[in-house]
């Protein structure tokens, strides 16, 4: 039998929070919002399902991120779960080479369903959602969508985020 170890409180940092984290596995989605030129978006790893019955999902999303205002501008975002074969959109949604704005939508396929997001035509599994809510905690806010419309293309694969870089997976 071992005997417990204490351990003196240390407050945990930013750099050694930021390193567990990139052990934990994670779909990589790209979050949408707004119409025509009034558009943005980003990668994240934080989508979850809150309910079936009514259909809602929350994401986290920075609040100092250019998509955060535009989501509580136009009331609505869109969740595009990626495969491996969106690494590229996954890159320019995450600002690689200082792509911003409505040009992170260059070089994919992307349509509408009902609140006007865009949706990327190929997506493993789109979420349109309509905003409820936004919750602000820390650095971040939780947001609230109902969905309004799903799409679905399922290849038996996903895009994952693992160690501070994409990978795929095979179903």
């Amino acid at each position: 039998m071992t005997t417990p170890v204490s351990v003196p409180p240390v407050p945990v940092g930013a750099a050694d929070f930021r390193a567990a984290m990139r052990l934990i596995v994670g779909n990589v989605s790209v979050i949408t919002a707004g119409t025509g030129d009034d558009r943005s978006g980003l990668v994240v790893i934080s989508v979850v399902s809150l309910s079936a019955e009514p259909p809602k999902v929350i994401a986290c999303v920075n609040r100092s991120s250019s998509t955060w205002s535009v989501i509580e501008r136009h009331g609505h975002f869109a969740v595009n779960s990626l495969g491996p074969q969106h690494q590229k959109v996954a890159e320019r949604f995450s600002g690689f080479g200082g792509i911003k704005g409505n040009e992170r939508y260059e070089g994919a396929d992307w349509l509408t369903l009902k609140t006007g997001a865009s949706v990327l035509s190929d997506a493993v599994a789109a979420f349109d959602c309509s905003l409820d809510e936004m919750i602000d905690r820390g650095t971040h806010s939780i947001i609230i969508g109902s969905v309004e419309a799903v799409r679905t293309q399922d290849a038996g694969q996903a895009l994952l985020y693992w160690r501070g870089g994409y990978r795929p997976l095979d179903a």
